[in-house]
């Protein structure tokens, strides 16, 4: 079973930034897709960005486009997210997660991944 691990996480002032990184236990299935999501106090988790593969299709959430850039390391079976322009309402809990390109291709859905992290805490003070 692959297990994920975030790291990276702080407080950092507005327009800082801050890089996450989720380190895998082993290196991850064939056919899959990494992920980060995210869950602010009070408020459901929401999609943040996905990786398909190494230099792969991404996708990113409208509300961190152009801030947000997500990237693996196979060699280390790391996939990363670097977070730019960083504002307070980009305060949560960031999750790493990882699932199968074979079931869905929905990559914002986290029903689409099995193996998660147990997260990151990021907090952007104003």
């Amino acid at each position: 079973q692959v297990q994920l691990v975030e790291s990276g996480g702080g407080l950092v002032q507005a327009g800082g930034s801050l890089r996450l990184s989720c380190a895998a236990s082993e290196r991850t299935f064939r056919n899959r897709v990494m992920g980060w999501f995210r869950q602010a106090p009070g408020k459901e988790r929401e999609f943040v960005a996905s990786i398909t593969w190494s230099g792969g299709p991404t996708s990113y959430a409208d509300s961190v486009k152009g801030r947000f850039t997500i990237s693996e390391d196979n060699a280390e079976n790391t996939v990363y997210l670097q977070m730019n322009s960083l504002k307070p309402e980009d305060t949560a809990l960031y999750y790493c997660a990882a699932g199968s390109t074979y079931y869905s291709s929905r990559y914002y859905d986290q029903r689409v991944y099995n193996y998660w992290g147990q997260g990151t805490q990021v907090t952007v003070s104003s």
